[in-house]
Formats: C-alpha cells, structure tokens, sequence
C-alpha cells in the first residue's frame, strides 16, 4: 500500500536532468522512521546514476543518499528514535538481516542489500532518495545526528565521509607511523585527507595537476602535495606510502600509482568507476603490494565517522545549495567545480 504523497526532483531519462516530480511513499511500517528531509548532499555516484551509467537505472529517479531529517513520525516498535530527532542515512535502507554479514556490522555487502534509491524494497515498493521532501526508512538504517554536528555539515559524512572511514579505521592503534596517500581531491578525497590527519597519519595528496597545491596543504592541512603528472616528483616519493586512497570516480591507471607504495603497500579503492581499472601484476608481485576494495561503511561506522567528526572537530568543507540549482551542481562536479561538497538546502527549497 501507499502512504504520504511527496514531492522530489527526479531525472527521466538519461540525460540526467532533474525535475519536480510527485510520488507517494510506501506504508509506514511498524520500525519505520517518518522524517522530513533537511539536506541531502550531491555524490558523483548520484551523476552516474541519474545517468545510467551505473547499475541499470529505473525512471523517473530521484537521487540522495546523504539525507539528513527531522523525524516527524515514528512506528509503534522503534525504539531508537522520537519526534524532533535529527537523524540521517546513508546509502542503504535495507538487507536481509540473518546473513553473516548483517550480523557482524557488515550489511552494506548484504547480497540482499537495499540501496536508498533505484531499487526494490523487500514490500516490493521502489526506492527513492533524499531530493525529496520526505523520506520513510527501517531504523536499522537510520544514525542519531550528534547534536553538536550541524545537519548541513553532517550530509557528506553519510557516503563520502564513511566511505572514507571505513578502509581506513583498520589504521586506528597502528604502532608505526603511517604514510598516507590521498589519490583525487574531490568530495570523498577531501575528507579523506580530514580523517587521515585527524588519525596522525603523514599525509600526501596526489593530483592530475598542481592547481590545488595552495588549498591542499593550507586549508586540508596536507603534509605534502604530488602532481602525478610530474615524472621527477613521482620518482621522488617512490616506496614511500604505507596506503593510497584512491577515491577517483573516472577511469585512470592505477599501475602509475603502484610504485608509490612501500613493502606491502595497499591501494584502497572506493570511487565507483564505470570502466574497468588496469594494473600489470608484477607491480604488486615485486613489491607484496595489494589492491583492495571498500563500499561505503556499515550503519555502526556511519554513527562512527558522525561521532568521530565532533570528537575531532573537524569540519566539512560544503557549499550549501538550493533545489533549482541542483542541474547546474551537476555540471560543476562534473568539472570538479567544487570545495569540496555540494550539499542541498531541501527544507529551505521550493521544490513544486
């Protein structure tokens, strides 16, 4: 059955381009969380969707996966949270709960995971995200926003900041100093940089171009700054990195940045990239290198990352936005026209 009728900015079609869209939520279940959308920040991955570059795309969608609210109803069995919350949720509203993973904090590889958007939900319902007035979500998948956090700058810690935490925390308690390498300098690559140092780490960005040089080591605070591009800097700071982030979302060759590992090195990947990723093998043979994944971060690490946040107090670097812009947000994160993170202003927007 249907519920409340909402109003969204959905893309019809490959294009890509949003547009006011009205649509009614499922039922509210007996778990459920009611909330009234605040902000929603704007991820490269909702640009590939919207244009079915990514995982087969059903229209109309709106896009959102970093949406923070206000709870405005609960059902009668949850207990986590009340009316006049701020809560938030990150990339998925579901799994299979009695799996291996559900069970040890690792649903978000759950195979019957359930993304916030352009799925289907276990009622059979279709998914929607956060570029929209309201939102109704299991509390499984909901985190308590730290009342101390403000919501706006809560939002790119729901994707790109747990997808950068997550990989990460497995540094947590390391009794060597580590050499980080922060591969791309967008919206997760950003943040990266931000809980990295905020960890102890020694920290060096790698970027296409020297651009960003200035901003990187004064207001991310970098210890160092490598252009790729730059074959003498490169050879430089060869064997040198304990890890890489490599948080780049379009194509690029990773056998450039192998040599810049040290014994044993790791390449953490987390941008989604829609082509495949290329490397020679004995790169990382030679060198007991590896290359590993991450997805996101579970619902316990999204809580995590917000918490770990104001302990820190750290703060994210967003440029805050209105609904009719979002278009023109695209085309500027395409170009990587940003600093660091579009988060829209939803509450504040008028969305007809």
């Amino acid at each position: 059955m249907e519920g409340r009728k909402v109003t969204g900015w959905a893309a019809r079609d490959s294009s890509g381009i949003l547009s006011p869209y009205s649509f009614n939520l499922r039922k509210t279940g007996p778990e459920d969380v009611v909330f009234k959308v605040l902000y929603c920040g704007v991820d490269h991955t909702d640009l590939h969707q919207v244009r079915n570059e990514i995982h087969m795309t059903t229209y109309p969608l709106v896009p959102g996966h970093e949406v923070v609210g206000e709870v405005i109803e609960v059902g009668p069995e949850v207990k986590k949270f009340g009316v006049g919350d701020v809560v938030g949720v990150g990339c998925m509203v579901g799994s299979c709960g009695e799996c291996t993973r559900c069970k040890t904090n690792k649903e978000q590889y759950c195979n019957n995971m359930v993304f916030t958007y352009n799925a289907i939900y276990k009622d059979g319902s279709f998914t929607q995200g956060g570029f929209s007035s309201a939102m109704i979500v299991h509390q499984n998948y909901v985190v308590n926003i730290p009342e101390k956090l403000a919501p706006e700058q809560a939002a790119p810690l729901l994707c790109a900041g747990v997808t950068a935490y997550s990989p990460l925390k497995q540094f947590i308690g390391s009794k060597k100093a580590i050499k980080a390498g922060i591969l791309g300098l967008g919206g997760v690559g950003h943040l990266g940089v931000l809980i990295a140092k905020a960890m102890g780490h020694h920290v060096t960005i790698i970027s296409s171009s020297d651009k960003k040089r200035e901003e990187a080591l004064t207001d991310l605070g970098a210890d160092c700054f490598l252009v790729s591009s730059n074959s003498a800097e490169m050879n430089k700071l060869k064997n040198s990195l304990d890890y890489i982030l490599d948080t780049v979302p379009v194509n690029h060759q990773l056998q450039d940045y192998i040599p810049l590992l040290d014994v044993q090195g790791k390449i953490l990947v987390v941008g989604a990239v829609p082509e495949p990723l290329q490397f020679s093998a004995s790169g990382l043979i030679l060198g007991g290198a590896s290359i590993s994944g991450s997805f996101i971060g579970s619902t316990q690490e999204t809580q995590e990352i917000l918490d770990f946040w104001v302990e820190k107090g750290l703060k994210t670097k967003i440029e805050v936005v209105k609904m009719d812009y979002v278009n023109k947000a695209f085309e500027r994160m395409e170009k990587n026209d940003v600093r660091y993170r579009f988060v829209l202003d939803v509450a504040g927007s008028n969305l007809e």
